[in-house]
């Protein structure tokens, strides 16, 4: 029989880390879907493979993962037993728009320094009082994945333009919380309703309400760890109750709202994050 799923989730006070992530998953599926900041992924125990931008996509052990924001991508078990991850979601600034390309292009990055340096900085973020680390070790991190970026930036394609995909997502993210007809939608781009559809599927490989829930479901995450129940949630980001949300969250994240929100995870966890942490006396070596 397959374990419990295991989720911790906690935001530290540490500018640019939005939330630390860390799970055990024996057999949820991401569906696709996108975040609005950078998500940088390390696997302790298994592999998870993902799709990005159309191109199949794994997390070996030992390989750091950097996934872009607005970029969609899903997530699924590569091995029997599953996987075991630390994730770190990263606020724009440490990490511009103009990596987004490169990091498309190849978000896997085969750097034992790197990985060391990742799993050092979650130690000092589960640690309350340590914020001074945390933030020095988030320095060297964000450094280092420059340096691996910006060396592609000469090589790397140009981003998608315009046309109606993209003013479809600018409405989309406008009315984020009232949300949009699919007719109101087409009139707005001048598009007919099913050419809307299809052109931004191929666009961002997402259907169009995908990317809506998807991104209701990120800013629940948020409001979630700021304390909120998932009742107020569930009105703050524009579900139509707390059943809505929850169904819409669990298939994103893979627990309801509330395991989220209580108990390993939310405000309550910050005193006491799970997931692994690493050895003490590694906080003291950056290797």
């Amino acid at each position: 029989m397959p374990s419990p799923q295991e989720v911790s989730a906690w935001r530290p006070q540490v500018p640019g880390v939005v939330e630390v992530f860390h799970a055990h998953f024996t057999e949820h599926a991401y569906p696709m879907h996108v975040h609005d900041v950078w998500t940088l992924l390390i696997v302790d125990d298994g592999a998870v493979r993902y799709d990005l931008n159309r191109r199949e996509r794994g997390t070996p052990r030992d390989t750091v993962s950097l996934l872009p924001p607005q970029v969609p991508h899903n997530g699924s078990p590569a091995t029997a037993h599953g996987f075991r991850k630390r994730v770190l979601y990263l606020d724009a600034p440490l990490l511009d728009e103009s990596l987004i390309g490169p990091a498309v292009d190849d978000p896997d990055i085969a750097d034992p320094l790197l990985r060391r340096r990742i799993g050092q900085l979650h130690t000092a973020l589960a640690r309350r009082g340590d914020e001074l680390e945390a933030e020095s070790r988030l320095a060297l991190v964000g450094e280092r994945l420059r340096g691996h970026l910006r060396p592609r930036l000469s090589v790397a394609g140009p981003r998608p333009g315009g046309g109606v995909a993209h003013s479809l997502r600018e409405l989309l993210d406008e009315r984020l919380l009232s949300g949009v007809t699919l007719d109101e939608a087409a009139k707005q781009v001048h598009a007919h309703p099913t050419h809307l559809v299809r052109a931004f599927s191929a666009a961002f490989g997402i259907a169009p309400h995908q990317y809506l829930m998807a991104r209701r479901v990120e800013r629940a995450r948020r409001l979630l760890l700021d304390g909120l129940s998932p009742t107020e949630v569930a009105t703050e980001v524009g579900f139509y109750d707390q059943a809505h949300l929850s169904r819409h969250f669990k298939r994103v994240v893979g627990i309801p709202p509330g395991r989220y929100a209580g108990g390993r995870g939310g405000r309550r966890a910050a005193t006491r994050p799970g997931g692994p942490t690493g050895d003490a006396a590694a906080i003291r070596q950056d290797g």
